[in-house]
């Protein structure tokens, strides 16, 4: 049966209703989701350390494109992608070398800073080759610097990003707890030094949550994801200390990067 001419044009302005209050506008909401220009900051935590299949361009910053940034990149198509995350980063490197993308059409900003400022490195170097008392010691001088001067050079970071992206979201990220305690590590660490590590991860956490609500920055917690995927959990997304390459040891994997930092930066982004 044949429509009338009257019936047909009714038919295709429906039809054109229907679009526009569906696919046009869903169109529409897509393009307005993607034009974010994104820059991704921070240490090796950021830039992929321990996830592999590394950007040579990089060097020795070890951008994977298994890292969260690049992840949510890829899932978001965001208009610009800056990604300046370096391994081996402090404070002053991020404020040195890595805020030269950022401009106040900057919309979104990522960064994972603070544990190498804290020594976390020296830490776990003394935790695993020293003794108990040795590695107790050197918790307590980083829990201190967390107390005296890390939050300092948070502040500078944290100020110089807002110079450079007045109108940015900026999500700081922290950092997992290394161990679960009661697990299946068999050697290795004691449980006291397992503990008192996962306590001055909480510890750096907070100081960097506290940090960054004061300057109006979101902080995403990755401890939730973390949890049962810790070392001696038997799941871990976790390196534990690799002696045929060091640079992986304590860093997330693959996984820990896909299952742990971007979920928990996607649900702030």
């Amino acid at each position: 049966m044949k429509l009338s001419r009257a019936a047909a044009l009714s038919s295709s302005l429906l039809l054109g209703v229907v679009l526009t209050l569906t696919g046009a506008s869903t169109a529409q909401a897509s393009s307005t989701a993607q034009a974010v220009d994104y820059v991704a900051l921070g240490d090796s935590y950021s830039s992929g350390v321990g996830a592999g299949n590394y950007d040579s361009a990089s060097g020795n910053c070890k951008r994977s494109t298994r890292a969260y940034p690049r992840l949510w990149a890829n899932a978001h198509s965001p208009s610009s992608f800056s990604f300046t995350a370096c391994s081996g980063a402090r404070t002053g490197d991020v404020t040195a070398s890595q805020l030269g993308p950022l401009n106040s059409a900057t919309d979104l900003v990522s960064i994972t800073i603070g544990g190498n400022d804290a020594g976390f490195s020296d830490v776990m170097t003394t935790c695993v080759l020293q003794s108990e008392s040795s590695c107790l010691n050197r918790i307590a001088q980083a829990r201190a610097y967390v107390d005296s001067t890390l939050p300092g050079r948070l502040d500078s970071v944290y100020g110089a990003i807002r110079t450079k992206a007045p109108a940015a979201q900026v999500v700081v990220l922290g950092y997992p707890r290394f161990y679960k305690l009661a697990g299946n590590c068999v050697t290795g660490l004691s449980e006291n030094e397992r503990s008192a590590i996962n306590g001055a991860a909480d510890y750096l956490n907070a100081a960097i949550a506290k940090r960054a609500a004061d300057h109006g920055y979101d902080f995403a917690d990755v401890v939730p994801a973390f949890t049962g995927h810790e070392i001696c959990s038997g799941a871990a997304w976790l390196h534990s200390v690799n002696w045929l390459n060091i640079g992986d040891s304590y860093h997330p994997t693959a996984s820990g990067q896909s299952g742990g930092y971007l979920p928990a930066f996607t649900a702030h982004a």
